[in-house]
């Protein structure tokens, strides 16, 4: 389902703010930032955790589990598109007639009065909307944030700055995006992806136009090298926008020279008006050296020196899940990645390549979602082919229920003539790191990949490896 835009109110006028999910990285950062508002919040979610520990110190009433008592005397209730109408909180609201927001209008309500920066595009956006972040404050803006993943330097996915710039994350996948008075917009890449709510992929696209070509945005800063960004170029300029664009191709304003990739992380020379000079990051990956090249533009629109942006991205220290370390057990290196479109998963291996070095590549992919297993199978499974030992987990279904015929075998059928005789099938999550223990071998590097739970898997290994060690 697609989210439409809802005129937004003054904090001051919410009443008392409640928010299902509350702890959720992007969930909890808005229900924080209210709480250091002055908004009365309160918000629930399935389980205890460190997040809503957090937000009990900031003075958020939380509860754990979900019952429709605990929306109490909130005037406003907040959900994600991941909450259903079942929710006996939401379904509480709907009966007393209360003011019902998207987390994207929570969010929206913060921005107004400052400098919105929204970016967004099907992949890339955490760790571009955190790079940008991290630039920014370098560079003495003090932005505001809101990402969708806590930063690996802060441990957090918000911060309440001083400044004027307000950075969010904006998810495309349910419109929400269309939501912010954004006065930046980034636009990384477009590829069809999210049909279950868009239909399809002109549908797609159209909402990228729309959003480009919204009253409160200025500034539109794109990749020079997608073809779907290209395009959007057009549309933008035509309806008064400047258009700011980034990458390795020679008609780029913000040109990325001479990439190379040590073991480290990656390097380049970038290159703009009134500013040249070494780019250095400490994340792995050429698509990491466009996502800052995007961070770097939004910080040249916003007037700041190119100097202390590209000097800022060397402290860029990634976000969680994206790339992360897992650890080491037993000479085999472990990270966690949140790759779940196939363009994705094949950056990611195509970067993890560059550090296995003489070690095999192992993948461990779990299918999110089945409309998209069903969509992209084909593509996953030759994603999965750069990597030389790939093991498919069952689907992660999320938000949906079963599509008759379609399981992760799919992908695994798919991979096969990819990878012919190393691809593995493993059912339950919880089997994973048990397969995987008994796959690899020291000197190996290890991938998990996916949306989902899948994410215990690579501690689960370490804790077998470290075991057997």
């Amino acid at each position: 389902m697609l989210i439409e835009p809802v005129p937004l109110v003054p904090l001051a006028r919410l009443g008392g703010v409640h928010f299902i999910a509350v702890g959720g990285a992007g969930m909890s950062g808005v229900a924080a930032m209210y709480a250091q508002a002055g908004v009365r919040v309160s918000g629930s979610d399935q389980a205890d955790s460190p997040t809503l520990a957090e937000l009990r110190d900031l003075g958020v009433r939380t509860h754990v589990g979900h019952d429709a008592a605990q929306v109490g005397d909130a005037s406003t209730v907040v959900v994600s598109s991941a909450v259903r109408e079942t929710n006996p909180e939401l379904a509480e609201a709907r009966r007393r007639g209360l003011r019902v927001w998207h987390r994207s209008a929570a969010l929206a309500a913060l921005m107004v009065g400052r400098t919105g920066v929204a970016v967004t595009g099907t992949h890339g956006k955490t760790t571009t909307s955190a790079m940008t972040a991290t630039l920014l404050s370098r560079a003495g803006a003090d932005p505001s944030w809101v990402v969708g993943s806590p930063l690996a330097a802060t441990g957090r996915a918000w911060h309440a700055g001083a400044g004027e710039a307000f950075v969010v994350e904006a998810d495309e996948s349910d419109g929400s995006f269309l939501q912010y008075p954004a006065a930046v917009v980034v636009l990384t890449n477009i590829e069809a992806d999210h049909l279950d709510n868009w239909g399809t992929p002109q549908a797609y696209a159209d909402g990228f136009v729309r959003l480009v070509t919204a009253e409160t945005v200025r500034t539109v800063v794109l990749s020079a090298d997608d073809p779907g960004t290209r395009q959007l170029a057009v549309r933008a300029r035509a309806a008064g926008k400047s258009v700011l664009s980034y990458g390795e191709s020679a008609e780029a304003d913000v040109r990325i020279e001479e990439p190379a990739f040590p073991a480290t992380g990656a390097t380049a020379t970038l290159r703009a008006v009134g500013d040249a000079g070494p780019l250095t990051l400490t994340v792995p990956g050429r698509y990491n050296l466009h996502n800052a090249a995007a961070a770097y533009a939004v910080g040249r629109a916003l007037g700041l020196p190119g100097a202390l942006l590209r000097a800022g991205a060397a402290d860029f220290a990634g976000t969680r899940r994206r790339f992360e370390k897992v650890g080491e057990p037993g000479g085999v290196r472990v990270f966690d990645d949140y790759a779940h479109h196939p363009t994705e998963v094949a950056a990611t291996l195509t970067a993890a390549r560059g550090l296995a070095g003489p070690g095999r590549l192992v993948a461990c992919f779990q299918p999110h979602l089945f409309t998209r297993t069903r969509d992209f199978a084909g593509e996953f499974g030759r994603a999965l082919g750069l990597a030389d030992e790939v093991v498919v987990l069952g689907i992660y279904p999320a938000r949906e229920d079963p599509i008759p015929g379609i399981t992760g075998r799919l992908v695994a059928d798919a991979a096969e003539p990819a990878a012919p005789g190393r691809v593995h099938y493993v059912e339950a999550v919880a089997d994973a790191a048990p397969a995987l223990a008994r796959l690899v071998r020291p000197g190996d590097l290890v991938v998990t990949l996916g949306a989902g739970d899948v994410t215990t898997v690579g501690p689960a290994l370490t804790r077998l490896l470290e075991h057997h060690e």
